[in-house]
């Protein structure tokens, strides 16, 4: 397997067909096409099926792109680095679930870096992607909880990626409700105060589960129940809508201009927040600088961590 057979696989995919990729490499259609059954039979896989109307990568092909871009992420890397001497870029990619904590973090880190190129990237998105992502290595951490309820199944799905859990602290449940909520000056609330209120979720896909749940406890017979994708739209339910979620408690103040609350929830349970890794990489010193900030915001707010 070489670097040429890569590029060309992702430049097939690209074009979207084997002739319009040929004549961007300014390689023969025979050549390239040869070229790819060579790599699929050293591979014992097939990366694209062919008929009449074209090529269409299959599950493995899909599954090989995404390792080739990784390989050559890392070739280009090591020329920028080493063949050209230009200063090293800085890279660091954070898939996390929906946290004003992690967004902090992610600001102050981006503001100590001392370099002049970077990319940075961080993702809020579902459980199941976050795991995902860190284990085919296109986030180097990820940010999740685990609670009594969801451990044994999502512990066994980061074992079974080959993703290590590193807990940060743990932290009782609240739930943000508008400052205007009748609860809003509670010392604690019940789910049963909520239950006249819209419960607030997260949206999992088609294959989220309880298990993945953001929110480590939800009401057992919701009359009113919204489903959302993104948190600047469940600020802006809570505050229409006089809607609930449940939450760390942690804020930044970022909260619509002081409209939302957070209120402690009459429950023993609570949710473990922690990062993940893939067991087989190394982290960045960019990334590393992320958990350190990480760390101090979480500190900033009163919250004791938990010694890894």
């Amino acid at each position: 397997m070489t670097l040429l057979q890569l590029k060309y696989i992702v430049k097939i995919v690209e074009c979207g067909s084997m002739n319009e990729a040929s004549h961007e490499l300014y390689v023969s259609q025979p050549a390239l096409s040869s070229s790819v059954k060579e790599l699929e039979h050293e591979m014992g896989i097939e990366i694209f099926t062919r008929s009449s109307q074209g090529i269409a990568l299959t599950v493995d092909g899909a599954e090989f792109l995404t390792y080739a871009r990784q390989v050559l992420d890392q070739a280009e890397l090591m020329e920028e680095r080493y063949k050209h001497a230009k200063p090293r870029k800085q890279l660091c990619s954070v898939s996390t679930q929906h946290y004003m904590f992690a967004v902090e973090a992610f600001v102050e880190m981006i503001n100590s870096i001392e370099s002049d190129e970077y990319e940075f990237t961080i993702r809020e998105t579902r459980t199941r992607d976050i795991i995902d992502q860190v284990a085919n290595m296109l986030s180097e951490i990820g940010i999740l909880y685990l609670s009594d309820f969801n451990k044994d199944v999502i512990g066994k799905l980061l074992r079974g990626k080959h993703l290590e859990f590193h807990p940060l602290f743990r932290a009782p449940l609240h739930v943000f409700i508008s400052r205007d909520n009748p609860l809003a000056t509670r010392k604690k609330v019940t789910m049963d105060d909520l239950k006249p209120y819209p419960f607030i979720q997260y949206e999992q896909g088609e294959e989220g589960s309880f298990y993945f749940a953001e929110e480590a406890v939800w009401p057992k017979d919701s009359p009113k129940l919204i489903t959302v994708t993104d948190r600047a739209t469940i600020l802006n339910f809570i505050i229409g809508l006089n809607g609930y979620t449940v939450c760390t408690g942690i804020d930044n103040g970022d909260l619509n201009n002081e409209k939302i609350v957070t209120v402690p929830l009459d429950t023993d349970e609570t949710m473990l927040l922690g990062w993940i890794t893939n067991e087989r990489a190394n982290l960045s010193n960019a990334a590393e600088s992320y958990l350190a900030k990480l760390k101090s915001v979480i500190a900033s707010h009163g919250y004791t961590l938990i010694n890894d």
